[in-house]
């Protein structure tokens, strides 16, 4: 039985301050039984203050979808660390596949973005994946070790770091990898962290999903032995499928 998950909705660019707000203080007033989950909010930047004053004195979290490894300079359109910290974030999203893929992110820069995550005191939720090319050729596994060697370097320990598995060919597409791929993906995650760093570290490295998950699908995908629950970007912007995921995972961590 798994002890422990985290269910993260990446709102990307949807909902206004307003839209966002609403949308959580509705959220809230349902006060799911998430004792053994860290469901995590991340709207755009616009949106966060709004929300982190409707998720005080709640057990839900409050994360961002991107950061600048500087505290401050002149980089007009970045946000620091230390921003989102006062705005009451406590997980920041780093090296999701459309910041590297559209926006041209490097493995160098997620690095530092993630170092400044933890020095912030925040933790990093580290996306990682494949394009459909590189599963074709079967370089999978290569990926996933070259990022998480390359962006987790000069990291000592992973106590405060969330690993996301996310498939570039299933992020918004509709299609899902199978269970079978799902499964092999995050062992080969675990065996690199294993490879990187030690068997404890590698055994408690909390290792979520992301990829066109849907309440129809959230209970197979959670079954999976090295899945620790999801990153989810459209279901996340609808009530009811977010809630029917959560109840998902609920249930299936009491199981």
């Amino acid at each position: 039985m798994k002890k422990h998950a985290i269910v993260a909705g990446n709102w990307k660019m949807y909902k206004t301050p307003t839209e966002g707000h609403d949308f959580v203080k509705d959220f809230v007033n349902l006060m799911l039984n998430i004792e053994d989950m860290e469901v995590i909010f991340c709207p755009p930047f616009s949106a966060l203050f709004n929300i982190d004053v409707v998720l005080k004195e709640t057990p839900y979290k409050l994360g961002a979808q991107n950061c600048h490894w500087k505290n401050e300079g002149a980089l007009t359109g970045e946000v620091s660390v230390s921003m989102l910290k006062n705005c009451g974030v406590g997980y920041v999203i780093v090296g999701h596949s459309e910041r590297r893929h559209i926006f041209n992110e490097t493995d160098k820069w997620i690095n530092k973005k993630v170092k400044a995550v933890l020095i912030g005191g925040l933790k990093p939720i580290l996306c990682i994946g494949e394009t459909l090319d590189q599963r074709k050729s079967n370089e999978t596994k290569d990926v996933l070790f070259y990022q998480l060697k390359e962006d987790l370097n000069g990291v000592e320990k992973l106590e405060d770091v969330v690993i996301a598995y996310e498939p570039v060919w299933a992020i918004g597409t509709g299609e899902t990898a199978t269970t079978e791929q799902v499964s092999k993906a995050h062992k080969w995650v675990r065996d690199i962290l294993l490879d990187l760093y030690s068997q404890d570290i590698a055994k408690d490295t909390s290792i979520i999903y992301g990829g066109s998950v849907k309440p129809e699908n959230a209970g197979e995908l959670f079954e999976i032995k090295d899945v620790n629950g999801f990153l989810i970007g459209g279901a996340s912007l609808k009530i009811d499928s977010f809630k029917e995921i959560i109840l998902t995972v609920n249930k299936k961590l009491k199981v």
